[in-house]
């Protein structure tokens, strides 16, 4: 089986550098925000739905970068299925810090790239983080 889903890695700026916004899930599993595409949904749609769903951040909140856009697959189980699963991830600013996060998650932080890459578990996140930051300095 394929899913497919979309998220925005979103930043923003202050004195001391970006701040990557990274929700929790619970235990030590922190990501992106991102979810499944629905029906007749192209990527970039889905990812605006799912970053108003999960952090309340509208698309007139967000700027986004036109040089990222990159794809993460992998496999995992569920229910004993093998799901190959491919996310669509975007970079966006907002010069807003305010989430209101969904019933989905426990919490949220706003994260410099060296503890984000802490909070992050999985080396793909860690991937992706280090090449939407060398995107902010190129």
């Amino acid at each position: 089986m394929r899913e497919i889903s979309a998220g925005i890695i979103i930043f923003r700026k202050t004195k001391e550098g970006p701040k990557f916004l990274l929700l929790y899930h619970g235990g030590r599993y922190w990501n992106f925000p991102k979810g499944k595409l629905e029906k007749e949904e192209d990527s970039y749609t889905a990812a605006l739905r799912e970053i108003k769903e999960e952090t309340g951040l509208r698309p007139g909140d967000l700027t986004f970068s036109k040089k990222f856009k990159v794809y993460d697959r992998y496999i995992f189980t569920q229910q004993k299925r093998k799901i190959f699963k491919i996310v669509v991830y975007f970079l966006a600013e907002t010069k807003n810090p305010i989430i209101r996060i969904s019933f989905e998650h426990q919490g949220f932080g706003w994260f410099s790239h060296r503890e984000a890459l802490r909070m992050l578990i999985y080396q793909n996140q860690k991937n992706i983080l280090n090449k939407a930051f060398k995107v902010l300095f190129s």
